[in-house]
């Protein structure tokens, strides 16, 4: 993120900031641009009006006080899905969901399909006309669009949700169409746009396991009785969990690339100022939300942008040996360490519109790509059976010795 952006000022209306002539200092980097925009003072609008209850408007990203390390790693998500998501782990009331929610406001366009079930162009290439409800195939016959780009879309899963509700169930609308009778689910719902689980260490094991399927594959197939039907999943996937509840279990774990720990603000003027923010925006979450606009299309904007450069960003190959050095060192056994790391790298450089990435791009992310990857059980495990093994060569090297 190299060009010269305009901050918001805390006491100008984005209209007056338009107006202004001096011209900011350039920003060299993502964490540079979270700083500046998220470090002035927010001063609370002279005349508070409620804005009434009907209306939900998200707290602004860049609205969030402090929390440089987790506001990165949602960035980098967004811009790179070959992350793996993320896993936000820490106490209540430290800005978690709030934080997750607001990426609302900032995510990229993507492929929205038109249709009640879902039907997208991709589904004709791979499985002809039949993937495709019966309204669709008359609307791709005819050539008429089955999809349109549109704002990315939040999609969070209830503790309550049950099987059904997550991958989809038989569609009481439909019974009149025999070829399509199922209704599609939340991991479908969530395709190319965010998959959100608070208390992600809750989850009953079915549920687990049918995110992990999703997850790891990209699609999964619905099957009820005699009807079966295959359902994109290519989302983001974010989990927030708070450790005092319960351990999260290893192999859901280890889906989520990057591992943020999320503390309280220990600055009392940061706590001031997070709490002069929040009460603005009870008060009035409109304004609140207008006073960040400009900067908030901004940051959308270039997120986009460093998506689409994003596949012509490279790591030399000293860089990686590098890291590759490093997961070494900590003992990971796990292969997504450095799928993770090195996508997030990726991530980092396309954000700084560059297309090769450097050792302190690597830096920058590996603590957040490599965080809670050992297994202390592994640990003793291997260490157990290398007594074993070593007990096993020496007595076959007696039973069967050189020739």
């Amino acid at each position: 993120m190299s060009e010269e952006i305009t901050s918001a000022s805390s006491k100008e209306s984005p209209q007056q900031v338009l107006d202004r002539s001096e011209v900011d200092v350039p920003v060299r980097s993502l964490r540079e641009l979270i700083d500046r925009v998220t470090g002035h003072g927010f001063q609370p609008p002279q005349s508070i009006e409620p804005a009434g209850l009907a209306e939900v408007l998200p707290f602004p990203f860049l609205a969030l006080v402090g929390q440089v390390e987790m506001k990165l790693a949602l960035l980098l998500a967004l811009i790179n899905p070959g992350v793996g998501g993320l896993l936000l782990v820490g106490p209540r009331g430290t800005g978690k969901t709030t934080a997750v929610r607001s990426l609302v406001d900032l995510l990229p366009m993507v492929l929205r399909s038109l249709c009640y079930y879902g039907c997208l162009p991709e589904d004709v290439e791979s499985g002809g006309i039949d993937a495709i409800c019966p309204d669709c195939a008359k609307k791709y016959a005819l050539g008429e669009p089955l999809a349109k780009l549109g704002m990315g879309r939040l999609v969070e899963l209830p503790l309550s949700a049950s099987l059904d509700d997550v991958i989809g169930s038989i569609d009481e609308r439909a019974e009149i169409n025999a070829r399509m009778r199922l209704r599609r689910g939340l991991l479908s719902q969530a395709d190319r746009n965010i998959l959100y689980v608070d208390e992600v260490n809750l989850l009953d094991g079915e549920i687990v396991n049918a995110l992990l399927d999703g997850a790891a594959q990209g699609s999964y197939t619905v099957r009820r009785g005699i009807h079966s039907t295959t359902y994109w999943s290519r989302f983001i996937f974010i989990g927030s969990m708070n450790p005092e509840e319960g351990r999260l279990r290893p192999q859901i774990q280890d889906r989520f690339g990057l591992r943020i720990f999320v503390r309280g603000l220990e600055a009392p003027d940061e706590r001031l100022e997070a709490y002069r923010r929040v009460h603005a925006y009870l008060m009035n979450p409109r304004k609140v939300v207008w006073d960040y606009s400009m900067d908030t299309e901004y940051v959308r904007q270039e997120i986009q942008t460093a998506r689409e450069l994003l596949p012509q960003v490279v790591i030399p190959d000293d860089v990686a040996h590098v890291g590759l050095e490093l997961i070494n060192h900590l003992k990971i056994e796990s292969l997504r360490a450095e799928i993770t790391m090195f996508e997030a790298a990726r991530a980092y450089a396309a954000a700084d519109a560059r297309k090769t990435v450097s050792m302190a791009d690597l830096k920058t992310v590996s603590p957040l790509a490599l965080r809670l990857r050992r297994s202390g059980f592994m640990q003793d495990y291997f260490t157990q059976q290398l007594v074993e093994e070593n007990e096993l060569e020496q007595i076959m090297d007696e039973i069967f010795p050189s020739h």
